[in-house]
Parts: C-alpha cells; structure tokens; sequence
C-alpha cells in the first residue's frame, strides 16, 4: 500500500450505503486525529463521523494499512548554511460535493 486513498475514493455524503457502527468509526478516527498534520487525508474521513457509512469505513482501513506499511519512512533534514526550504500549496477548488467548499492545505 503506498497511498493513504485510493485516487477514485468518494468521500462525498452517501445515503444508500450501508450503515456503520459509529462508535467503532468513532474510535478509528480517534486514533487518527493526531496525524492530522501529517495527512489531509485523515482530516477527510472525520467529516463523516455522525452519519458513517461503509465507505468510509473501507477508506479509514486503508489510511490504517498505509500508515502499518510505512512505519520504517520518515524525513531527514541534514544541517546546512545552504539550506532553502519551499513551500508549495494545493487546492481541489470546490472539490467537496456536500458543501461546495475548497479544500487546501490542512486548514
């Protein structure tokens, strides 16, 4: 696994899927909350905590099994008086299908 959502995942609100347990939802989601700043993606999955549906549920697994398989990865800054740090900013302009509201960064 090397992605945390697969591209085609629809996190938008869906009414004729099945229902999930919110409370083991709830606790998954929990236990994602701290990476919220590593990952927009977590961020996603936490709308949908009043209403889960089975595809959330499968998109938060996958976040689960990602996050399993990387653990070994992370970032290494090495000292340097030549060091430039770039910044880059993406949004998906009215990407969210419920609201109609952008989603950028980890605002």
């Amino acid at each position: 696994m090397n992605t945390l959502m697969h591209s085609t995942t629809n996190m938008s609100k869906i009414e004729d899927e099945g229902k999930v347990d919110q409370k083991i939802y709830r606790g998954m989601i929990g236990s994602l909350l701290y990476l919220s700043k590593r990952s927009i993606q977590c961020l996603f999955v936490c709308k949908f905590q009043s209403d889960p549906r089975e595809s959330y549920l499968t998109a938060v697994k996958r976040i689960f099994r990602y996050l399993k398989g990387t653990t070994n990865l992370g970032l290494l800054y090495k000292k340097s008086n030549e060091y430039v740090l770039n910044g880059f900013c993406d949004a998906d302009y009215a990407g969210d299908k419920i609201e109609r509201k952008s989603t950028s960064g980890n605002c």
